[in-house]
């Protein structure tokens, strides 16, 4: 079995924890800054599936609409400790689930400003190369999280 790697992503967001955390796990919020998100990727951000069974064991399943078709994303919940902690792991394929090398943790820290969120993905070595790529992806998804609470005033 090769090594495993890690993408790290911080951001301060103006949010509490609360509302953040909050954020990962309501498909209203998901399908809203998820779609934000492929929007600012550059790519259509028609959002087809939400699925969320939030509970540690729990799985969860997001799709978006792409020029080659679905592209489909899904995991189970790990760890659901609101508002400081949640872990899910992150598949997109079946032989990835099957080996089961990719984990993100999301730790929330309140602050005076509102939280600092520190994204982390464990992840199997052979995605080496994708490792910025990841990063900037997932910097992306809290910056649209953070864009959605402000619209909604949260």
């Amino acid at each position: 079995m090769s090594a495993s790697i890690e993408a790290k992503v911080t951001q301060r967001l103006s949010h509490p924890p609360e509302a953040v955390f909050s954020a990962w796990l309501e498909p209203g919020l998901v399908r809203a800054w998820m779609a934000r998100s492929l929007v600012e990727a550059g790519l259509p951000g028609e959002m087809m599936r939400v699925e969320i069974d939030a509970e540690v064991g729990g799985r969860f399943a997001f799709s978006d609409k792409r020029a080659q078709g679905e592209a489909l994303h899904w995991g189970e919940y790990r760890v659901i400790d609101a508002p400081h902690r949640l872990a899910f792991t992150w598949w997109t394929s079946p032989e990835e689930e099957a080996a089961d090398r990719s984990l993100v943790t999301i730790v929330l820290e309140p602050s005076d400003e509102g939280c600092v969120a520190t994204l982390y993905h464990e992840m199997d070595a052979v995605w080496a190369a994708y490792l910025e790529r990841t990063e900037r992806s997932w910097a992306r998804m809290l910056t649209a999280i953070a864009q959605e609470l402000d619209q909604r005033g949260s």
